[in-house]
Parts: structure tokens; sequence; C-alpha cells
């Protein structure tokens, strides 16, 4: 691991730290602002020209989806609030009121950064390598001729324009739906009408046109020529609204409220009162953004702000086409050079020699589900470190193997998300169809996973598997699952405990760590977790395991505590702590008080961070990195020094109100020596990343780290993949 920055107080063990109120709101940052912070480095991707180019594309749409997600919760949770005349104010110092009005300032710059750098570099760009996304007014009649031909036989059987008059009240405007407010007039009694016509998801957001039309440029070097469909509609209305004039025309696209609220406490079956809620979800929540084009009329405007009940902070004008998440499509192009080079999961070395553990086991007794287990008993832990290891060969396995080897009598497992085609169920099922006891918490909360969860759960219990839906008002996060097998004349558990979903799309995606194991103790500790979870039980203490919210936010500052102890009597402080978010006050707090005593603290925080780090006499010996790049950091790690007998944890948590006190999470040891060296090394490959890592200043912004001249660029997902070939 790295080794930390000398502290900037060579006394600070010896003298006490100054009286400091840690819960002033200057020590820390706005959780909403921070997250707008880590979208930005999102954005930066796509900004930055050493990312290949359809990546860029790429990093341009999930900057978009992230934001959709954002306003459809965060935003909209907090217009309820100003609603409800909630002033409680953040750890900041902020009221609702002011939260959304410094969003809308952060968001309406960047945004239009994101979409003139579409429209001005990177149309331009792709246009060089054969990808051309032309405007209808750029099109030849030939081409026109054949998007006109289009348009009736592919189009306009879909559309249905929706008049707005007396007779026809507003029409409901779907959720982050696309669509086109048009005014026409009527020749003989001249009156304008307003009308809306939604541009179908169904159909290609962009339209290919033949490359033999083209006369912009030699068509041997082409490789794509397609308009946007919006545009495509918007020059064929007289379609719609024969025998009228069309006056105006205007793309536009609206974001509502897409939260969902249930009393579970008050839910006779969860899984119906889910599925209630989903319907609502999908009638609607209020409107809370607006996309416009800059070129749309005050009156159009104006009319859709009072109909959608928006104030202009909600209103975003952006230069060129709307929706840039649709630029993922891109990504299908046949352009490899384009792109980062492809990468494969390897199977760990250490399960190297027994064959193609890709493919799920069909037949018991296979030679390979033996070695599986074999492995890990008689050789100890084996950590998963993924999409550098294979989940399929790994985790999948795991559960596959289990579903088909006759030892084995029961298998208990968490899920959170899973894939829409996920052979994890499918490996549950025919668990179940082998007489298997088979027992499975659903998590039917996960946001934007519900339905797919519902219909999970029902297949599940339609084979026989016991479902149950976790535990009321907390939504079941950890990842854990347990085999328990017939040994001889023993019955022993193998345990898998990770960061990340049972989910093969998201695995080769996502940084997740994960641990297989038959240690005795967590055995007994994932038993007593899923009795919790499944039964009636009031389990306060486990063996190993912080589990939330029942004691881990007591572990974890205990362990922090240790750390500030040892500093303070002459010894060294150390702390590593890699995660998604760090919101927590409590934790901050405490870390606040850790690096006042000499700690040295290192922390590793993907995405919102509240806490400031190099404030003189608070936090002048923390210090926050962020990393973004091909990979989405997904993983948790904790690492304390603790004096010389150093402690390793990962698990499902970050340190976040919502996972410490409203959350089932579970975070556990890495007691092999092994294992614990090899965590370290994951974390000082990214304290020493000079590409992918930015560094939080104590104003609030973040630096990107750029090598010397003569270095070269070490990003941890390039170092990582190297040394999973190697």
């Amino acid at each position: 691991m790295a080794k930390p920055k000398k502290s900037n107080s060579d006394t600070a063990k010896k003298n006490k730290a100054p009286e400091v109120d840690f819960r002033d709101p200057q020590y820390y940052f706005n959780r909403e602002l921070s997250w707008i912070e880590f979208n930005y480095r999102v954005l930066h991707e796509a900004l930055d020209d050493r990312t290949p180019l359809l990546e860029r594309l790429k990093f341009l749409s999930i900057f978009s989806s992230n934001l959709d997600e954002f306003f459809m919760v965060r935003v909209a949770g907090l217009k309820q609030q100003v609603e409800a005349n909630v002033t409680k104010l953040t750890p900041d110092g902020r009221t609702p009121q002011q939260q959304l009005d410094d969003i809308s300032d952060r968001l309406h710059p960047m945004v239009a950064e994101q979409h003139h750098h579409f429209q001005d570099t990177l149309r331009s760009k792709l246009t060089e390598h054969g990808v051309y996304l032309l405007d209808y007014i750029d099109l030849n009649q030939e081409q026109r001729n054949y998007l006109q031909t289009y348009f009736e036989e592919k189009i306009f059987p879909v559309l249905t324009p929706l008049a707005v008059d007396p007779g026809h009240p507003f029409p409901f405007i779907s959720n982050l739906s696309l669509n086109l407010a048009v005014v026409v007039r009527d020749p003989e009694s001249e009156k304008e009408y307003f009308a809306r016509v939604k541009v179908p998801k169904v159909l290609p957001r962009f339209v290919p046109l033949p490359l033999e039309d083209v006369t912009q440029a030699d068509s041997q070097s082409m490789v794509w020529l397609g308009v946007p469909l919006e545009q495509v509609i918007a020059h064929n209305l007289d379609f719609l609204f024969p025998g009228m004039n069309i006056q105006e025309y205007h793309p536009f696209r609206i974001t509502r409220n897409a939260d969902i609220a249930v009393e579970e406490d008050e839910a006779d079956d969860l899984l119906l009162a889910i599925e209630q809620e989903l319907r609502k979800r999908r009638s609607g929540g209020s409107v809370v953004r607006m996309e416009v084009p800059a070129t749309i009329s005050d009156e159009v405007r104006t009319m859709l702000m009072g109909e959608l009940l928006l104030e202009p902070n909600d209103v975003y004008e952006l230069p060129g086409i709307l929706g840039l998440g649709d630029l993922m499509s891109m990504m299908s192009l046949p352009l490899p050079e384009l792109k980062d080079p492809p990468w494969t999961p390897v199977v760990p070395a250490r399960l190297r020699r027994f064959g193609d553990l890709e493919l799920d086991p069909s037949e018991p007794n296979t030679e390979t589900d033996e070695d599986l287990f074999t492995e890990i008993r008689e050789r100890g832990d084996l950590l998963v470190h993924l999409p550098y290891h294979s989940f399929s060969a790994t985790v999948q396995h795991f559960i596959t193997a289990a579903a088909y080897d006759p030892d084995v009598l029961a298998i208990k497992m968490t899920l959170y998300r899973t894939s829409g085609d996920s052979p994890i169920i499918k490996a549950l099922i025919a668990a179940a169809e082998n007489g298997k006891q088979v027992a499975v918490l659903v998590e039917l909360k996960a946001r934007f996973d519900e339905e797919n969860n519902i219909l999970w759960a029902r297949k599940l219990e339609q084979a026989g598997v016991h479902v149950v839906y976790g535990l009321v008002g907390l939504k079941t996060h950890t990842k854990i699952s347990m085999v328990v097998r017939q040994e001889k004349k023993h019955i022993r558990r193998y345990v898998h405990i990770g960061t990340g979903n049972y989910n093969p799309k998201t695995a080769k995606l996502y940084t997740d760590l994960g641990i297989l194991s038959c240690r005795e103790e967590l055995g007994a500790d994932l038993t007593d977790l899923f009795n919790h979870l499944t039964g009636y039980s009031r389990q306060r203490s486990y063996r190993k395991l912080l589990v939330a919210p029942v004691n881990m936010r007591d572990r974890t500052i205990a362990l922090i505590r240790q750390e500030i102890d040892r500093a303070e009597n002459g010894g060294t402080g150390r702390i590593v702590a890699k995660m998604n978010s760090l919101v927590d006050r409590e934790i901050i707090e405490t870390l606040y008080e850790a690096s006042q005593a000499g700690v040295q603290i290192d922390l590793i925080v993907r995405g919102i961070c509240c806490l400031r780090p190099g404030v003189p006499n608070v936090s002048e010996n923390i210090r926050v990195i962020s990393i973004i790049g091909r990979f989405l950091e997904h993983s948790r790690i904790f690492y304390f020094n603790n004096e010389g007998d150093e402690k390793v944890f990962i698990g499902s948590a970050d340190w976040m109100p919502r996972n410490l006190n409203r959350r089932v999470e579970a975070i556990t040891p890495i007691e092999d020596p092994t294992l614990a060296k090899d965590l370290q090394e994951i974390l000082g490959i990214m304290l020493s990343d000079n590409r992918q890592a930015w560094e939080l200043q104590p104003d609030g912004t973040y630096i990107q780290r750029r090598p010397p001249e003569d270095s070269t660029e070490p990003g941890t997902h390039t170092v990582l993949m190297q040394m999973a070939m190697d």
C-alpha cells in the first residue's frame, strides 16, 4: 500500500487538539452538490480527449442517465420537502429550497457544457471516422425522399397526435418521454391550436440512412449515416395534421417524481403493495424538470411551464438534440478502434486447473462441482475481484454447482438486483427441483428494479423456493449466500460474502469483491443472519460480521477509536477506507477526531463525500480521492493498522445513514493474511493512481491527477487487468 504523507503537525500526537465544534456546517459538504460533482467527473471522461471517441459518447450517456435518476429521486424529494414547509437544515446548513437553488445554479451551466461539447466537438470528430449524425435540414432530396417513405411505412402508423383545446385537456406526458410541441393554424378560421406528438420509444432514436445516397463524402469511408427520429417526425407533420398549416414545433422532454413509498407495517402483502405503487409511478408523479431546445419560442415555453406546473429553474434550455442518454446505442457501431480494448474476465489462478468453470453444471457429481468445494475447504478462502475475475466461473458457479451437487442440502441467499435472464435464478429453481431446501430473500424495494424482482419472486415461489421479502422498515442490501453441504459425518457451511449484486451483467462493468469461505464462524454468523431475515429473531451479536443496523455503526466507530488511542499514546494510527459514498455525520466526526489525534487517513470515495479534507486543526491528516474510469468502482474495503496487527474488511455498506441505520448490511473481516495483503495492494494501486484519480480539495473542488511528463499513467483499471492476466 502507498505510504501515507507525513502529518502536517509533528506534535499532533502529543498536544491536545484544539476544541472544535464538529457540528459546525463549515466542516461539511452538501450531499446533493457533492453528488453533482461526482457526475461532473463522469462527464469529464467525455470531455477528456484521452478517452476513446465512442467511450466519450458512452460517458455522455451515463451522465444523462445519472441525472435522470437524480431528478426523479433526489430533486423530487427536495421539492416535496419544500411543499411540506420542511425547514430542517442539512449538516452543511442548507434548507430544502436553498439546496434546490444551488442545484439549479450548478447544473444549468454543466448540462449546457455537455450539450455544447457534443454539438460542437464530438459530432465533428465522429464524421472523421465515418459516423455522420446529421440534421434533417442538411439532407439532400434523395435522402429526404427515403425518409418520407420510411416515415409513412414505419413511423406514421405508430404516432398519435393529441390536440389541446376546450374539448381536449392537456394530455398526460409520461416520464422521460421525448415529445414535440406543435402549433398549427386552421386556414379557414385562422385560429391557432396546440398539439402534442410523442416520439415513440419503440423505434430507434437515430434513423439510419442508406449509404448509397451519400453526396457529402465518399461512401466508401462511411460507417453509419443517420438523423434523429424526432426530426424525421417534425418534417413530416403534414401527414398528422392534413389541411392545417404547421406554424412551429419544438421538442421537449420531461422528468417526473418516480420514487415510491410503501407503508410496510400497514401492508398485508408487501408484493401487492409494491405492485400498486409501481402502477402509481407509471401513472406519473409531479414533473420536476423540463428540457427544451434553446430555440423554443417564449409562448410555447410559457404554455408548457403553466400546464406542467414548473418554475423557471426547472427548465433547461439546451443547444442541439435532447435526450443524450440515447447515445449509448452508438456503442454498437463496428469501430473497435474507437472503444476501450475488450476485456475478458479471467478465471482465478487457483481454479484454472479445474477446466471450464464458465459452463453451468447440468449433471450431478461432475468433477468440477467437487473441486470447487474441495478447493475452498482444503486451500482456504478465495478472494474474487470482479470484473477482473470471471463471475460465471466463481460466484455463479458456486451457486450452480451447489444446485446439482447431491451432497448439498440447502442454499440460502439474498437478491437485491439481478439480470433479466439470470442464471443464478435458474440455478436456484433447479436446486429446488432437485429436492434441496432453497430460501431466497428478494428485496422488492430495490429502486427501479422492483418490477424485475417481483417477476423473479413469483417464478421462484412457483418452483417451490422459500421466498421472503425482508424486514419491515429495512432494505436488505447485503450480498450473501450460503451452501449447506453433507460431508461424511459432518455438515459444512460454505459462504459467499460480497460487495456487489448477483448480476452477471453488472459483474462485467462494476468492480466488486467477494470472499468464498467455509470458516465455521462465518457460517454460523450467516446462519444467524438468515434466521433473523426469514424468521423471528432479535440477534444482537455476531462472531465475526459487522451487521447493520445491529452492530456495524458501533463496531466501525470502535475501530476508528482504536486508531485514535494508539496515535495519542505514541503509536501509529492509519486508516484507509474505500466506498461509494461518505455521508454519515457521526462517522465523519469520529474521523475528524482521528485526524486531530494524528491518525493518517486516506479515503477512496467514488461518489458523494460530505467530509471536508485538509482543514487545519480538523482534517489536515485526511486525504480523499475518487477513481473514475471504464469500470464503476463499487467495492468497499476498510483497512485499520491496529498497531501492526492489521484488520481488513469488505462488505456491502457505505458510510451513510441509510446503510448503517435503514438497511440490512454485512461486512466481513478478511482473516487470511495473503488475501488481506492482496486487498492492501489494491488500495495502494488506487492511492498511487495518476490517470483516473481526482483529489478532493478543502473548498470542495476536485483536481484530476496528472503524471509528470517523463512518467507513465498507471490507471487503476489498466493495472488490475494486467495483474489478473499475469
